[in-house]
């Protein structure tokens, strides 16, 4: 069985570009997941194939789901990646949306059949989506760094260029497949707090999905991802309030991002003491009845 299984061929599309999102490691607080499920529910769009995840998953890591069809028959569902197609009539350009979870193994292979695909469908542009966790407040703007194939790509849409060295994702290995084939590519990454990292954060999904508009020059309604980001930043606002420490930390952080001379570490509680502590409150929250 070949790895990618066509539903049906989208021929005719307009200087396509590609843009990825992995759940996973890449994903910090699911922002990037967040975004392109976003995007792809904003401009109507539509499956075209997927990847069999046989050859690239470890299913006791990313288990398969038992689902009832019509309350009766079990079904189970693997863990797959989809493509979907997104046709935007008044924009410069349409796009390819790629979804999935970060692959186990193989992921040279994994990495070249999507160059595969990009050539076959005649993209012009690969656009990676990824999140990590970082020292930065919640109340202030999202950082959105990047790189690109293109330097001039950079300074034009304002980013941060990224110097990290380290350990590094399916996201940072496609970006480099697609620089070695000569494919412009970009990847761009949302900074999220660590200290709330196990609450979604839609703020920083649609700082994502924003920068992006940028980049690929197509318009996205994102008023529902807008709605959540506030109602996101209101209820970790109050968890921080309702705790000095945390509130010490978090003012701490405000100072830090505005000032590139950050004070002498104090005795504040630790990352995970209050990543414990929000969750705990806004967990607390939820279960709270409707007034």
């Amino acid at each position: 069985m070949q790895p990618l299984q066509w539903e049906h061929r989208p021929d005719g599309l307009r200087a396509p570009a590609l843009v990825c999102a992995f759940k996973g490691w890449n994903d910090a607080a699911d922002a990037a997941s967040t975004a392109i499920t976003a995007v792809a529910g904003a401009l109507g769009a539509t499956r075209f194939a997927t990847i069999d995840p046989e050859d690239f998953y470890d299913f006791q890591a990313t288990r398969p789901r038992i689902k009832l069809v019509e309350g009766r028959t079990r079904e189970i569902v693997w863990p797959k990646v989809e493509l979907f197609e997104a046709r935007i009539p008044r924009a410069p350009r349409d796009l390819i949306l790629l979804a999935g979870s970060e692959p186990s193994f193989r992921w040279r292979s994994f990495t070249q059949l999507i160059v595969e695909l990009v050539e076959a469908l005649g993209a012009q542009l690969v656009v990676t989506l990824g999140a990590l966790l970082a020292d930065v407040p919640h109340t202030r703007s999202v950082s959105v760094t990047g790189l690109a194939s293109d330097p001039a790509l950079v300074a034009r849409l304002g980013l941060t260029a990224s110097s990290y060295e380290g350990p590094t994702g399916i996201v940072g290995v496609l970006h480099t497949a697609c620089q070695q084939a000569g494919l412009p590519s970009a990847s761009l990454w949302a900074a999220v707090p660590h200290y709330i990292a196990a609450a979604p954060n839609p703020k920083a999904a649609l700082a994502l999905v924003r920068k992006l508009e940028g980049l690929v020059g197509v318009a996205v309604d994102a008023s529902g991802l807008e709605a959540a980001a506030a109602d996101y930043e209101r209820q970790v606002s109050l968890a921080v309030q309702s705790d000095p420490d945390i509130q010490a930390f978090v003012e701490r952080l405000e100072q830090a991002a505005g000032d590139e001379e950050a004070d002498q570490p104090g005795s504040l509680p630790s990352g995970d003491t209050i990543a414990r502590d929000l969750q705990r409150f806004l967990r607390q929250r939820d279960d709270e009845p409707e007034a």
